[in-house]
């Protein structure tokens, strides 16, 4: 019985609804929502973008830090359960001298129990030219070992709104005993 005064009102509604708007034909309508589809495809771009990715996990000033740990982590080869809180500098070069384009702020937990795979929850945050301001997130699974590895990226601020697309990044440097990596990054986004 309940139903019946709620279709009634969702009837009223519609109803409301289609008077109130401006009559168009078909041809009318079609024309207007392909301008429209139209302006919006010819604002989307494809951006580029390449900087390498510092994470510094040991001496005395890191930029990516643990911040849990399982019972078992310890015991576990692949550091499976540890947690770490990164905010690491994004540069033009692979040298921590190059000019700073931006940080890499988020974390990463080590989440594969088989292989060395990591859970990548990051925020791109740039600092210059056109894109300063503005940020690209990703999120998605780094298969460390592996050559070349790729993240999906699903979201943005600022010039990255509606952003979506992928990075491929690499290994460019792995220093265990400073607790030193740098990685290579190739950004490929759509945006408007």
């Amino acid at each position: 019985m309940a139903k019946a005064p709620l279709t009634f009102s969702l009837t009223i509604l519609l109803l409301s609804l289609a008077i109130s708007l401006p009559s168009l034909n078909s041809q009318e309508f079609a024309t207007k929502l392909s301008k429209r589809a139209t302006w919006m495809i010819k604002r989307e771009e494809l951006t580029h973008l390449h900087f390498y990715f510092h994470d510094v996990i040991g001496g005395s000033k890191p930029t990516s830090v643990v911040v849990a740990r399982a019972a078992t982590t310890g015991s576990d080869p692949n550091r499976f359960g540890e947690v770490l809180v990164v905010d690491d500098r994004l540069t033009v070069g692979p040298n921590l001298s190059s000019r700073v384009v931006g940080r890499a702020q988020g974390m990463y937990a080590l989440s594969d129990m088989g292989d060395k795979g990591d859970l990548v929850v990051f925020n791109f945050v740039f600092a210059e030219g056109r894109f300063s301001g503005s940020t690209l997130t990703v999120v998605g699974r780094d298969a460390v070992l592996s050559a070349e590895r790729e993240v999906p990226v699903i979201g943005g601020t600022g010039v990255f709104r509606f952003a979506r697309g992928y990075a491929r990044t690499r290994t460019h440097l792995l220093d265990v005993k400073r607790g030193y990596v740098v990685e290579e990054y190739h950004v490929y986004v759509f945006h408007y």
